[in-house]
């Protein structure tokens, strides 16, 4: 519910500018929910730069062989 309401939210200044490019976004934290929201915001038509510490994105899912409820491989 949450997600679609920022969906929603990120379409709405999309489309309020004008413009569907309309500046940057900096997304901190290359975890599941950065990939996400970078995902988003790029489908939206923004240009995302996407940074986290580590060398690589992922987060703790990246060190993660088995997933929740499936446990398919996560590789």
């Amino acid at each position: 519910m949450e997600e679609l309401l920022l969906k929603e939210r990120i379409a709405q200044l999309a489309q309020s500018s004008g413009s569907t490019n309309f500046g940057d976004v900096l997304v901190v934290g290359g975890g599941i929910s950065g990939i996400q929201a970078s995902l988003d915001l790029a489908t939206a038509g923004f240009k995302v730069y996407l940074v986290d510490k580590a060398p690589s994105i992922g987060g703790h899912m990246a060190q993660l062989d088995k997933t929740f409820p499936t446990n398919d491989c996560s590789m």
